[in-house]
């Protein structure tokens, strides 16, 4: 049984966000947060690669030893910036009233760090965007786009400010990702009380998706949610940011990955555009 709520922060204007959105999220299910910060290994080492054609011995030698000592006080730095983040996360947690939180703080690549740490994790907590993230272009942070393809955990995306989450839209396209959020949700405490919205769009919606909707909002109602479904024409993309906008929705439920000729992508088109355009935080499922 998952016991925790797994929160990945960094120095980006995300953090508190995150921070926020893993408060609300382990206030709603009376869980404990694990705080993870990982200093990656995007920073090569100081050393040049080759200094035997420009350097004598005596040069190089005392060159590197200078580099290494450069690295060391980088390591340093980093795991004291690292622990930083972390203590403020935690600082932000306690005052939502998060009684429990714990920190970890690792080295190397993220995805180790996060299947290392995600079995006891409900959710996994991320910005939508990181420090590296070029808002200019609206690009995601690649660290999420590596996350949705393998993380094994339900992924919620903070925005980038955050606002209490009172009503919840669940964009449903009758695929595999779409149907496990909503198994998962009808049996979910995070949800309890929250009136649900089930959207489905397409071009030409018809007596099929009429069944699959159906069958999606019964499953929801049987487990005692209220439920209200909506079968609109139009690009899905932008029927669902019109209605998330329009009907004022808090969080947005997705399936990372569709059922279309799309879903060999790392995101597939629609989800990908909604966490790039939409202000609320995304509950993504795989």
């Amino acid at each position: 049984m998952p016991s925790r709520i797994l929160a990945l922060v960094d120095g980006s204007i995300y953090a508190q966000s995150v921070a926020d959105l893993a408060a609300w999220a382990a206030g709603r299910l009376g869980k404990p947060v694990e705080l993870l910060h990982v200093l990656g290994r995007r920073e090569t080492a100081s050393a040049p690669a080759d200094l035997s054609g420009n350097l004598n011995i005596d040069e190089s030698d005392t060159l590197l030893a200078e580099l290494a000592r450069l690295d060391e006080q980088k390591a340093r730095l980093a795991q004291r910036r690292g622990r930083l983040i972390l203590d403020n996360a935690a600082a932000r947690l306690r005052a939502a009233g998060v009684a429990e939180v714990s920190t970890r703080l690792r080295n190397g690549d993220l995805i180790d760090a996060v299947h290392e740490f995600e079995e006891e994790a409900a959710y996994l907590v991320i910005g939508k965007r990181g420090e590296g993230a070029d808002f200019a272009w609206l690009h995601l942070g690649s660290n999420l786009e590596r996350i949705a393809r393998a993380a094994r955990r339900p992924i919620l995306v903070a925005a980038r400010a955050f606002s209490p989450i009172e009503r919840v839209m669940i964009a449903f396209d009758g695929g595999t990702s779409a149907r496990k959020a909503v198994s998962h949700i009808a049996q979910d405490r995070l949800f309890q009380g929250l009136p649900l919205q089930l959207l489905m769009a397409g071009s030409h919606p018809g007596e099929r998706e009429e069944n699959q909707l159906a069958l999606a909002s019964g499953q929801l109602r049987q487990a005692g949610h209220a439920v209200t479904t909506q079968l609109l024409p139009g690009e899905a993309d932008t029927v669902i940011a019109r209605e998330v906008q329009a009907q004022g929705i808090d969080l947005l439920v997705m399936g990372a990955f569709g059922h279309s000729r799309l879903r060999n992508l790392i995101i597939g088109s629609t989800t990908t555009e909604m966490i790039r355009s939409c202000k609320v935080p995304i509950l993504l499922f795989r």
